[in-house]
């Protein structure tokens, strides 16, 4: 990666996937938890509930369906991640099973829109003859941050409760925000020798 160009779009990548895994996995990983404490529940309920929010994992990508080659991609990440920060927050003021429902399953349509359209955004950045490589080096960096997510959550969840946490989340996203929003190139309608050229 010896363009400057490819330089820039490698680190924006790079702070996008160490971010990204806080709203992603961490939510993903850490909602059960996060209901027992919001509520005062059992584990039990508390996975009921988990699993609940978890049904809506498919229904993101089919609802990105409907606009995914519409828009501009990296838009779709940034509100997708605007949307994440958001609806975090909110759920992390809330109380009642059925509100906690309802933005615990619109932050997960969030994660998996966000998911799928990141994926198919890295690609388009970087010409062929080092697609793969750098996808694959800075996709290495989500993996890395997942190790100390769960850690960092912990660590929050303790010193802070569940708004900490969510706060934690919404800063995350910020970051993505400015990174995809600010350095990210468009890619609608354009011809991938002409994004990486």
């Amino acid at each position: 990666i010896c363009e400057p160009r490819d330089r820039i779009r490698t680190f924006m990548l790079v702070v996008f996937q160490f971010l990204q895994t806080f709203g992603f996995y961490g939510f993903a990983a850490w909602v059960p938890t996060l209901i027992a404490q919001q509520t005062g529940i059992n584990l039990h309920g508390s996975l009921l509930y988990s699993f609940i929010i978890a049904i809506a994992n498919p229904f993101g990508p089919l609802l990105a369906m409907s606009f995914a080659d519409k828009c501009e991609r990296k838009w779709q990440v940034v509100g997708a991640a605007c949307c994440i920060g958001i609806f975090g927050m909110l759920f992390s003021f809330q109380n009642t099973m059925s509100l906690l429902i309802l933005f615990g399953v619109l932050i997960t349509l969030s994660n998996n829109i966000m998911s799928y359209s990141f994926h198919n955004y890295q690609a388009e950045l970087f010409p062929a003859r080092i697609r793969a490589r750098a996808v694959g080096f800075t996709y290495s960096l989500s993996r890395l941050s997942a190790v100390f997510v769960s850690f960092i959550i912990g660590f929050f969840l303790q010193t802070a409760g569940t708004k900490g946490v969510f706060g934690l989340f919404a800063v995350a996203m910020l970051i993505v925000v400015i990174a995809i929003g600010g350095w990210g190139p468009r890619t609608l309608n354009r011809e991938l020798e002409e994004i990486s050229g």
